[in-house]
């Protein structure tokens, strides 16, 4: 059974930039290699939204996850490139990027559902 796993992360504030960043994660964009280690991890569903300067990384993930693999030589670039659009968040811990989120409301949840 899957699970979700939600993340936040800040963009640098200029609009030059960030949509830079979105053309690098358009359809087609973001490395096939990158692709492929995002799935080796056990991820099988991501999306990223964006609100002015911050995003929000949705991930469903196997039960396994997150599965030991052999990281590629060009995972390093991307988290390279990545940088120069994105910054840390004031709370994150020394070189994280996305910091994990904790659910505090689900519908169906409530009532009873």
């Amino acid at each position: 059974m899957s699970r979700r796993l939600c993340f936040v992360l800040d963009l640098v504030d200029d609009p030059a930039l960030i949509a830079e960043y979105e053309r690098h994660h358009a359809p087609g964009g973001v490395w096939p290699v990158i692709v492929d280690d995002i799935h080796a991890q056990g991820i099988e569903g991501m999306e990223i939204w964006r609100s002015g300067d911050r995003m929000v990384m949705i991930a469903t993930v196997a039960d396994d996850y997150p599965r030991p693999r052999v990281i590629p030589a060009e995972h390093d670039l991307w988290e390279d490139l990545m940088w120069r659009f994105q910054k840390a968040l004031p709370h994150a811990a020394p070189g994280q990027k996305w910091v994990p989120m904790g659910k505090i409301f689900d519908l169906a949840e409530q009532k009873g559902r």
